[in-house]
């Protein structure tokens, strides 16, 4: 294959120059209007629908069945799957529940309760068929059904059980009380402390399932993923001639289940979850496969940029792919809505007298000397306002390793941060988090750069790597901040403890279970 050949309909060099919304134009025309018609008009009859409501609804999705289902399919053989909870914009009260199943069905729903054998409240759910045509000669079309329920006007630090289900699959019956989940809802004042975990660059892989099952051990209260999700776009430029198989989100939401039935799962978008099909900023099938609190600037444009308090932690979430300079299909779509919108909600949560900590996660990285090393688009953007807001932590993803910052001030180190030290980002600065070895293949540091992390502390005086510039060109950096380096899947789990004196505790744990990093933060003002 060529430099120049088209795999998804646009050439290489063509997609080098346009912008997602360009992309997303140019396939949708490039289609023949009698295949797209022909795609809707089946997804339609598969969904019960008229054409024209199809359309309406459409982005649409793969499924683990590449032939058309029938409306007239029996719902006792259809189970669902790939359930995911996610807070709505008030954790306190508000539960959003989401799931998949392989075909067509009526009347889909949720039940829940307070007890597993007495789930008397019954609340229908909200069907998102996802269409994606053939895109390329090796790939069929497929057709995937998400399904949403919201749950508001719940009980502040209550258990509820709930299963889900359909006309012919009753979650309440006594055979299927095995698929019957449960979920917590964050308590009505800020708990004496909490755990939750988070990473970024998942996946579907042994290594992705492992890391699963070591945060289920941690009994979060709920989970952050920092965007690449689940890697259907291999490649991950923004454009339409990557590769993408949108059939692996099955597979991701499956791998996922065993903790998100149970664990609020609360994604941000990276570069390969961008997929121009779906809508012209990529977004389309974000949308339809999660359900995420909707306090964003845009929620219908930017699904992944909101926000939420939990105890005595705020949480930001934020997507990178409008500021970033090293991936640039995305830059500058919101107009600058996402960073003046920033500004505000950090500026509320830190004037709110129940949040003592202020975590911002998003996808490419501030401050990285792994292989994609540091976006230029999002120092210029964002750092300004996370010092203003005195941001207590910034977790990212991207680079496929784990490396932590001393606590950075300005650019430079405002204080050493070893393994194992406390520190204060009103005095110090802060610590940037890359915790991208969630299961993805791993990336390493520049040559001469070795690993250094608890029990195997390797300290360089300074390190020879790069940023992004607005021309897209690495800007060579040479710099001391580099803490903590660990070329191994890995994720973090972070205690926050309330109180008279307050702390983050974070923590960094390998796919062994063993601790690679833990250090404090602690404020003073």
């Amino acid at each position: 294959m060529t430099e120049d050949t088209p795999r998804f309909g646009i050439p290489d060099s063509l997609a080098r120059r346009m912008s997602m919304p360009e992309q997303h134009a140019y396939l949708r025309a490039k289609l023949s209007r009698r295949r797209v018609l022909a795609g809707t008009a089946a997804g339609a009859a598969v969904a019960g629908l008229p054409a024209t409501a199809a359309s309406a609804t459409s982005p649409s999705s793969p499924t683990l069945v590449t032939a058309p289902a029938t409306a007239g399919v029996d719902g006792s053989l259809v189970a669902p799957f790939g359930r995911h909870l996610a807070f709505g914009a008030d954790p306190r009260t508000q539960m959003r529940i989401s799931w998949q199943v392989p075909l067509a069905v009526t009347r889909p729903y949720v039940r829940i309760g307070l007890t597993p054998w007495e789930l008397s409240r019954k609340i229908e759910a909200e069907v998102r068929p996802l269409h994606t045509p053939s895109l390329s000669r090796r790939l069929p079309a497929v057709d995937q059904y998400y399904l949403h329920a919201g749950l508001d006007g719940l009980r502040p630090g209550t258990t509820y059980y709930y299963g889900v289900g359909h006309d012919g699959f009753d979650p309440a019956a006594p055979a299927r009380l095995g698929t019957i989940g449960s979920f917590r809802t964050a308590p009505a004042t800020p708990p004496e402390r909490f755990v939750f975990t988070a990473f970024g660059d998942q996946g579907v892989s042994y290594h992705a399932l492992a890391n699963d099952q070591l945060i289920l051990g941690q009994g979060p209260a709920f989970h952050l993923h920092a965007g690449d999700i689940c890697y259907a776009d291999d490649s991950g430029h923004g454009k339409e001639s990557d590769t993408y198989d949108a059939r692996v989100w099955d597979q991701f939401l499956a791998q996922t289940e065993s903790v998100a039935a149970s664990v609020p799962w609360m994604v941000t978008t990276g570069n390969h979850d961008m997929e121009a099909w779906y809508s012209p900023h990529g977004y389309g099938g974000q949308s339809a496969r999660f359900s995420l609190p909707d306090n964003g600037p845009d929620p219908a444009r930017a699904p992944g940029v909101y926000s939420f308090v939990y105890g005595n932690v705020g949480v930001v979430a934020l997507d990178a792919n409008d500021v970033s300079y090293e991936i640039p299909a995305n830059l500058g779509y919101t107009g600058g809505a996402q960073t003046a919108w920033l500004d505000r909600r950090l500026g509320a949560l830190r004037r709110d007298p129940a949040v003592d900590f202020v975590v911002a996660f998003f996808h490419h990285c501030a401050y990285s000397t792994s292989t994609h090393a540091s976006d230029g688009g999002v120092r210029d953007a964002w750092v300004p306002l996370f010092a203003k807001h005195q941001v207590d932590l910034v977790i990212n993803g991207h680079n496929h390793v784990y490396e932590r910052t001393d606590a950075i001030r300005s650019g430079e180190v405002g204080r050493p941060v070893p393994i194992g030290a406390t520190t204060d980002p009103v005095r110090d600065g802060i610590v940037y988090v890359t915790a991208g070895g969630a299961g993805r293949e791993l990336y390493g540091f520049g040559p001469g750069v070795r690993d250094s992390y608890e029990g195997r502390v390797h300290d360089h005086d300074h390190i020879v790597t790069f940023h992004w510039t607005k021309a897209r060109l690495p800007d060579p950096d040479v710099v001391e901040w580099s803490r903590v380096r660990y070329t191994g899947f890995s994720f973090l789990a972070v205690e926050a403890v309330s109180g008279a004196s307050p702390v983050l505790k974070v923590s960094a744990l390998a796919e062994s279970g063993r601790r690679i990093d833990h250090f404090e933060v602690r404020r003073s003002g």
